[in-house]
């Protein structure tokens, strides 16, 4: 266990704790079993470049025990319960939203601590298909491009499920079908950080494929790395070749068009929880890229004539820096966020920036906050059901030779 917590740390995240490759291993142990047992897929763990790999080290855990099985006995009636409701469901995108549930629900019932930070909220399908509709409809009326042409090559750095990447696919597919093949080994990127959804985004992505062509393909432009940490971690032993091969060719990938739904939660719910989002700083190192809240402290806070700039260490915020840089010049940017920076006090700096780099901004404001509004008690005003503000922002960057 230490040396494997030691690789993982020099391969995900040199904060990465030891509780958090314990809940790692439990995470993976979670989803090998309901992908064998619910969606009939037992090779997955053979196939997936990473699972290959922790598969070792459950084997070494549970070595010292009769089988695997009776290593996880006192754990049956969990995944019984979780079986036999997954029996009664034959549609594959049904056995999907039901995975995104238990997904939810794990997180909020065994990891509280990373659900807060991590902000995890499933999207709501009609906002990711307004949003996919949107960045089709930009791409061709701004930069006679589209989302099937070769080249154009999209990024969701905070994958969850996979959700925003499937209906990508489909867009395409209802676009030009035969462009998919194509699009799928070399134009789509996508990260996540968190083990149990980045097994699923693989599956699921993986399975459209086969849905829409009648073949198995892995699906290589999913990359295990934190996005805000990808451009100056080294991966080794444990996830080389095939991950730090991932990462590198997204790395050296011109991207084009960011979506997706980044985490937002300043901090955590309870300032006692010692729960705080990480940092991202290289100042004062050498030869390293500026980290993400170097770059938000040199623009965004540094702009801001308030006292109080707490709120720019949410991830969203952190999300929306690090995607201006991303894209250089031109490109899309497609989030759907916390809306408090629309007239937050601390985001003066922050729209300042927007309004300068970016030439076409479109907010779509769905309101429901309840903490500024008591008369919209519960969740039941809010597109997420969660508490805080909610809009969908659309960032437009176009370079001088893409202007007619």
């Amino acid at each position: 266990m230490p040396h494997f917590w030691e690789l993982c740390k020099k391969s995900i995240n040199p904060n990465l704790s030891a509780k958090a490759v314990e809940e790692m291993l439990i995470q993976h142990l979670l989803t090998e079993r309901i992908f064998r047992s619910v969606f009939n897929n037992p090779d997955f763990a053979r196939k997936n470049v990473i699972a290959v790999e922790i598969e070792k080290v459950i084997d070494a855990l549970t070595s010292k025990h009769f089988s695997r099985s009776h290593f996880l006995s006192k754990l049956d009636r969990f995944y019984g319960a979780i079986e036999e409701t997954a029996a009664t469901i034959d549609d594959f995108s049904q056995k999907q939203g039901f995975l995104n549930t238990v997904y939810e629900k794990f997180f909020q019932g065994f990891s509280v601590k990373i659900a807060d930070t991590h902000g995890i909220v499933y999207t709501p399908q009609p906002i990711v298909n307004f949003m996919v509709k949107s960045v089709e409809d930009i791409l061709q009326r701004e930069f006679g491009k589209s989302l099937v042409d070769k080249g154009v090559h999209i990024l969701d750095p905070f994958v969850g499920t996979g959700n925003f990447i499937l209906r990508i696919m489909q867009e395409i597919v209802e676009i030009k079908k035969s462009a998919l093949p194509y699009k799928y080994e070399h134009d789509l990127h996508c990260n996540e950080v968190m083990l149990l959804p980045y097994y699923i985004a693989s599956m699921n992505i993986e399975h459209e494929y086969y849905e829409q062509t009648g073949g198995y393909k892995s699906f290589d432009g999913i990359c295990l790395v934190d996005t805000f940490e990808d451009q100056s971690i080294e991966q080794l032993s444990l996830f080389v070749p095939e991950n730090m091969k991932r990462v590198e060719t997204q790395r050296k990938s011109d991207i084009f068009v960011i979506i997706g739904n980044p985490p937002y939660n300043v901090g955590q719910l309870n300032e006692n929880d010692n729960n705080k989002n990480r940092k991202y700083t290289n100042k004062g190192k050498k030869g390293v890229p500026a980290g993400i809240d170097d770059r938000v402290a040199a623009t965004y806070a540094k702009a801001s004539k308030a006292t109080l700039k707490n709120s720019l260490s949410d991830v969203y915020v952190k999300a929306i820096r690090w995607a201006s840089d991303r894209i250089g010049d031109e490109g899309i940017v497609a989030f759907v966020t916390n809306n408090s920076f629309i007239d937050g006090i601390a985001f003066d700096g922050m729209r300042q920036y927007l309004e300068q780099e970016f030439d076409q901004i479109y907010v779509f404001d769905l309101g429901g906050n309840i903490r500024k509004n008591p008369k919209l008690s519960g969740t039941t005003h809010n597109v997420f059901g969660i508490q805080v503000g909610v809009s969908v922002n659309i960032l437009v960057k176009k370079s001088p030779s893409s202007f007619p």
